[in-house]
């Protein structure tokens, strides 16, 4: 079995942590979104939304984060790991506000390929904002919609994750890896 790595995306408040984090739980590999990460450290250093603040320099922080990520997921010994947002979500989110990136941007999402994308669909039942998800739900739908389109751009095929409780949707890719 060649190694497989997976991609879980969608807007803010879809669910993709709690989907890793039950695969986690059940023994998968899996890599967590690190835009929290960056954020917490941008705080740490005065800057409170450094996404909002710096665009670019938090856009590259996330793809030099994001490629290592791919990278370390290859060098896995599992054979499938999924991870919470891939390169191409940069992309998308700088689509989204309206600003342009370095040309190394577009090269990283064709040097770096997935195995494959399972997108989460807008939901608002539960939806929440928090001190980092300072998206709107109707924001958050419109990021859905970059996603979608960057992603396919790059050539993938997205597979759409019904809404359901989280086990359902755990069940739903697992189901989807080997197709």
């Amino acid at each position: 079995m060649r190694k497989e790595v997976v991609v879980i995306i969608g807007g803010p408040g879809t669910g993709k942590t709690t989907i890793i984090d039950g695969l986690t739980a059940q023994g998968y590999c899996c890599y967590p979104e690190i835009s929290r990460e960056v954020t917490m450290e941008a705080k740490k250093q005065g800057i409170e939304q450094l996404f909002l603040e710096n665009p670019l320099l938090f856009s590259e922080l996330l793809l030099e984060g994001r490629k290592k990520q791919f990278l370390n997921a290859c060098d896995e010994t599992h054979d499938i790991v999924f991870l919470d947002r891939g390169i191409p979500d940069v992309l998308a989110y700088m689509h989204y506000i309206g600003d342009s990136y370095p040309a190394h941007f577009d090269a990283a999402c064709r040097e770096h390929i997935y195995s494959k994308i399972f997108i989460l669909p807008p939901w608002e039942e539960i939806y929440e904002s928090d001190d980092e998800r300072y998206e709107n739900f109707e924001q958050a739908k419109l990021i859905y919609s970059h996603l979608a389109e960057t992603y396919q751009n790059y050539g993938y095929h997205l597979i759409d994750v019904p809404k359901g409780t989280v086990a359902e949707r755990i069940d739903f890719i697992l189901g989807r890896l080997s197709q």
